[in-house]
């Protein structure tokens, strides 16, 4: 997972959406600029701010997968050893993997390790990084992407995190302008966004007093400072206020 890039998202993997953050931000979000509309102006996502909170690549080599040759089954077999039955149209069930490849066996091979490795970079890709609005599926082409360790390496993870960041905001502002609510499951690393929102908006971030710890102001990457704290769960409408009226006086230009 070193070699490919992808070890330093290991620690922000368990952080969850707040819904109601979210889905106050989508209502800002405009799709056809990319970007949030707030009373001061536009911002938006960068890919600095992606290097920045969880150590991803920006640079590199486009995330491009080519469909292969074999069936999804044969290649499941070929670099996890293992397939479930039910493999339709090459999605899998981010459960099985968990359950499959729960814990490493003390005796693997080499080659086991690696497929186990493997399971656990498909479950973080399936369910953390580009995650569907169900979260409880992945489809095989991402297994792909991990077959040779040193080649996913020079992948710009984080660019490809970003953009498909984008396109879930822009399919989830949408659905907001046809049914005034958004509806659904989020798709993409909903926890990126709220890193993001409460580096620039520090009046909507989680309370900072935290048990036994102080929040590491130079953690690298950034958004583990904010592992010890704990997400305030409020509703949209609460955030939109913040975002939006009278509390929305500060944006953290650099971070």
């Amino acid at each position: 997972l070193v070699d490919a890039g992808l070890s330093s998202v290991l620690p922000l993997a368990p952080l969850t959406g707040d819904p109601g953050l979210i889905t106050a931000l989508v209502e800002r979000w405009r799709p056809e600029t990319s970007t949030f509309h707030m009373p001061f102006g536009e911002v938006t996502i960068t890919l600095e701010d992606v290097a920045t909170l969880t150590g991803l690549a920006i640079d590199g080599d486009a995330v491009i997968v080519d469909i292969p040759d074999e069936d999804w089954s044969a290649m499941c077999l070929r670099l996890l050893g293992q397939a479930p039955t039910d493999l339709g149209g090459g999605v899998i069930r981010i459960t099985w993997l968990r359950d499959t490849f729960d814990e490493l066996p003390l005796s693997a091979s080499p080659e086991t390790t690696e497929q186990y490795a493997r399971a656990y970079a498909l479950s973080l890709m399936g369910g953390v990084l580009f995650s569907d609005r169900s979260g409880g599926s992945v489809h095989l082409q991402y297994l792909l992407l991990v077959e040779d360790w040193r080649r996913a390496g020079r992948f710009a993870w984080g660019a490809a995190v970003l953009s498909y960041l984008y396109r879930e905001m822009g399919r989830s502002a949408l659905q907001m302008t046809a049914s005034s609510s958004l509806g659904g499951d989020f798709g993409g690393w909903a926890a990126l966004l709220m890193l993001w929102t409460w580096e620039r908006f520090p009046h909507t971030s989680p309370l900072h007093a935290v048990t036994g710890a102080q929040i590491t102001q130079d953690a690298v990457p950034r958004g583990i400072r904010w592992l010890p704290a704990q997400t305030r769960q409020h509703g949209d409408q609460f955030y939109l206020y913040k975002l939006w009226f009278d509390e929305c006086t500060t944006f953290v230009v650099s971070i």
